[in-house]
């Protein structure tokens, strides 16, 4: 038997998936991707219609702004997810070198340091 959640809590269901196949919640990027191919769906189609009057296509409008929105968003954050990751295995890479080489004769700050006092 399971206990039930706090109030506070969020319930551990079954994850929300988009037409069966893109799960929002577990996937970086995909739920903003998809709120902001929404809003310019909505602006799109909205606009179009505002514009002409025509409403089949506006309707076509607005399904071409959600696909070119949603794409483009996703695009830009799934590359400043990818350069955050790049970043921080370099910094991972750098502490467990700093902690590898530190107080050896290997260490890059030590040689410095020696190499500027020792012509004394």
């Amino acid at each position: 038997m399971a206990a039930a959640p706090e109030p506070g809590e969020p319930e551990k269901g079954k994850p929300f998936k988009l037409l069966g196949i893109l799960d929002v919640e577990n996937i970086p990027c995909a739920r903003d991707s998809v709120l902001y191919g929404s809003l310019g769906s909505v602006v799109a189609g909205l606009g179009h219609f505002l514009l002409t009057s025509r409403i089949r296509r506006s309707c076509d409008v607005g399904v071409g702004g959600f696909i070119v929105v949603t794409l483009g968003c996703w695009f830009h954050c799934r590359y400043n997810y990818a350069k955050l990751r790049i970043q921080e295995r370099l910094a991972r890479e750098g502490i467990k070198n700093k902690i590898l080489y530190e107080s050896t004769h290997l260490d890059p700050a030590r040689k410095q340091t020696n190499g500027g006092s020792s012509g004394n």
